[in-house]
């Protein structure tokens, strides 16, 4: 079923979270410190920036975007150096102590459950865990990101393809055809080149050229 209502969506958020947080139980220091598909960040990094994203309100978002001049990898920085603790499992701790946090900048839930959905993959794929999200979590991410370009610019790596997912019924668009599960069709967008070699279609090059893969 498709996460439409806020509440559905505050559930997807926590459910998510909390699963993340599960597989972060246990890890090495080394696994900590591993390289994920999230640009020049470590999993301790992901995890900072998550706990940030669930304690910025809307005016804080703000003052913290002006004062990094409006350049949104200065505010991630500050943030996710805000959130670091000491040790790896100080910043667990945080971030299980917000894992049923309902703080957004704005109101675009779909987003912020984008974030938690894409970032856990960001971890999870180079570590090898298997954890998936739920179905209706990620069907509810591709469909707000076909349909607006918010943290990433998704619905414009979208426009012209045909999306097809070949686990759900998610489709979308038109053009050249792009296939593949659903949480990759969603990484794609995200701009996550990790998972291009797992999607099938005629659209597959131009997509890779508006990501950089």
């Amino acid at each position: 079923m498709t996460l439409h209502t806020p509440e559905r969506l505050w559930a997807a958020i926590h459910a998510e979270r909390t699963r993340l947080a599960d597989d972060l139980t246990g890890l090495t220091d080394a696994q900590w410190a591993h390289p994920t598909l999230c640009a020049d960040w470590t999993v301790e990094d992901v995890v900072a920036h998550l706990t940030a994203a669930a304690t910025t309100g809307r005016w804080a978002w703000l003052r913290s975007i002006a004062g990094a001049r409006f350049r949104p990898d200065v505010h991630n920085a500050r943030r996710l150096a805000e959130h670091r603790g000491p040790t790896p499992a100080d910043t667990l701790a945080a971030f299980r102590a917000v894992v049923d946090a309902r703080v957004a900048p704005t109101g675009d839930l779909w987003a912020w459950l984008g974030e938690v959905v894409v970032h856990a993959a960001d971890v999870r794929e180079p570590l090898g865990i298997a954890t998936a999200p739920d179905p209706d979590a990620v069907l509810a991410v591709a469909e707000g990101y076909v349909r607006k370009d918010f943290a990433v610019d998704s619905r414009t790596r979208a426009r012209g393809l045909l999306l097809v997912a070949t686990d759900s019924g998610f489709v979308s668009g038109a053009g050249l055809g792009v296939e593949g599960a659903t949480l990759d069709l969603v990484l794609a967008l995200a701009g996550r080149a990790a998972v291009l070699p797992r999607l099938t279609g005629d659209g597959v090059g131009t997509l890779a050229g508006r990501i950089g893969g």
